[in-house]
């Protein structure tokens, strides 16, 4: 079959293989949104006189059904089609005849592919806050739940401060809130329009592009056509390392996880449903979800650096290189999103030790708060410092194990709505419902 740039000559049938490599799997996941960005394109071309009225209803009209197949998961890259443009294309043609060759005028399969890729990541986006905000959910109900139960503080992972499990799940959740931030700017670099760019350089057509931008959604267009290009890379390394930081704290929390349910610590316990067995040891009752969201997540924090590589020495203007970011990119959405969904249900129904420091190995995490005391009552902190130093190494300290911690953010006053609040403030900024309505006007 031949291509949608093939004149004369035949590529070679192992260089064909070698170009298209994963592409044709990765385009299926970018089908529907290729075919959005068709139906946006073909009525700017009405409106600058490149399509009359009766062409466009009639591509509109086929596009439509080719977006539902899409959607329902039914759409398939035939063999020999090199990728979702030339399907899509090739579908048109097939039941429109010559009309649907002309829904390429003013595109370049190089701008096709940055708006996919854009289309499919503002979606994906969304799909990730919502799994970041459900973790979120659970963490700061956890946190309340469990805000008067003491656990020990560690530095350099040696016992060293009362906590709390309302700091320790708080702690989690104020994180994921930065995350949202940083999913917040990848969202504004992302939900900017490409199309009308083409190969990088623009057109002789009088194409609108502020109509394309409005009708799909975005907040504004890439305008410089060769900074379009540029973004090719640069959009998917900027998202990934949004992606990774979320990454980090989920794989940050998992770590805690493993070692709070394994018995020297014993700090949490998991359902026995929740976890595995041994194939020899019948006691072992193992933590494989949280070891496996961990690895997974170490996974996607490389992503940035791998997207940065492939892109870093590459001038401006477009390169077969970038086909192979798809690769990487496409899937780690998913990936994490398993992560956080599987880490939401594990937190929800993890069960807490109340009486962790009733140990008396956990005595000296109240050595600094005899030495508040003693400093509350007039004794200057060195020597307080010291005076509760020598009774520990003498083993006369006796712990007083009340805790009155009352500042912001401390185990006594958790500004756990305040997060909240600095939470739904970020979301509040993502223009999703603007999003859903301009797609729902595309395809009415």
């Amino acid at each position: 079959m031949s291509k949608l740039w093939e004149k004369s000559t035949q590529v070679n049938s192992k260089i064909e293989a070698f170009t298209i490599g994963r592409d044709r799997e990765m385009d299926v996941y970018l089908a529907k949104y290729d075919v959005l960005g068709s139906m946006a394109h073909i009525r700017m071309l009405e409106s600058v006189g490149l399509l009359k009225a009766d062409e466009l209803v009639s591509l509109l009209a086929e596009l439509k059904s080719i977006y539902q197949l899409a959607d329902n998961g039914n759409f398939e890259i035939e063999e020999g089609v090199e990728d979702v443009h030339s399907q899509v294309e090739m579908l048109l043609t097939r039941s429109l005849g010559d009309l649907g060759k002309k829904i390429h005028s003013g595109r370049s399969r190089n701008d096709q592919v940055l708006l996919d890729l854009k289309l499919f990541t503002r979606a994906e986006i969304e799909k990730t806050v919502s799994a970041v905000t459900g973790l979120f959910d659970v963490l700061i109900h956890q946190s309340n739940q469990n805000k008067d139960v003491l656990l020990p503080g560690y530095t350099h992972l040696q016992v060293a401060m009362p906590s709390s499990f309302g700091l320790w799940f708080g702690a989690y959740a104020e994180s994921l809130s930065d995350d949202l931030q940083l999913l917040l700017s990848a969202w504004k670099i992302t939900n900017r329009n490409p199309l009308g760019s083409a190969a990088g350089y623009g057109s002789s057509f009088p194409l609108n592009r502020q109509l394309t931008t409005d009708l799909l959604g975005f907040d504004s267009m890439n305008y410089n056509v060769v900074y379009a290009q540029m973004g090719r890379g640069k959009m998917e390394r900027t998202v990934a390392n949004a992606l990774a930081s979320v990454a980090a704290t989920v794989a940050k929390l998992a770590f805690d996880a493993c070692m709070f349910t394994s018995q020297n610590f014993g700090f949490i316990h998991l359902p026995d449903e929740f976890t595995t067995g041994s194939s020899i040891m019948p006691h072992k009752k193992n933590p494989d979800v949280f070891e496996l969201t961990r690895a997974k997540c170490n996974k996607i924090q490389s992503i940035p650096q791998q997207i940065m590589m492939i892109t870093n020495n590459l001038p401006s203007g477009y390169f077969r290189d970038l086909q192979i970011i798809k690769e990487i990119f496409i899937p780690s959405f998913a990936e994490l999103n398993d992560c956080l969904e599987m880490t939401a249900l594990m937190m929800a129904q993890v069960e807490i030790n109340r009486d962790i420091l009733k140990d008396s190995r956990y005595d000296y995490i109240f050595s600094v708060e005899e030495v508040n005391r003693l400093t509350l009552s007039g004794v200057p902190f060195r020597d307080a410092y010291k005076q509760v130093g020598l009774e520990i190494e003498a083993g006369n300290f006796k712990p007083d194990k009340t805790v009155n911690h009352t500042h912001q953010g401390s185990i006594g006053n958790l500004c756990n709505d305040e997060i909240c609040n600095y939470k739904n403030e970020i979301l509040s900024q993502f223009t999703f419902e603007k999003v859903k309505n301009a797609e729902k006007g595309l395809l009415k």
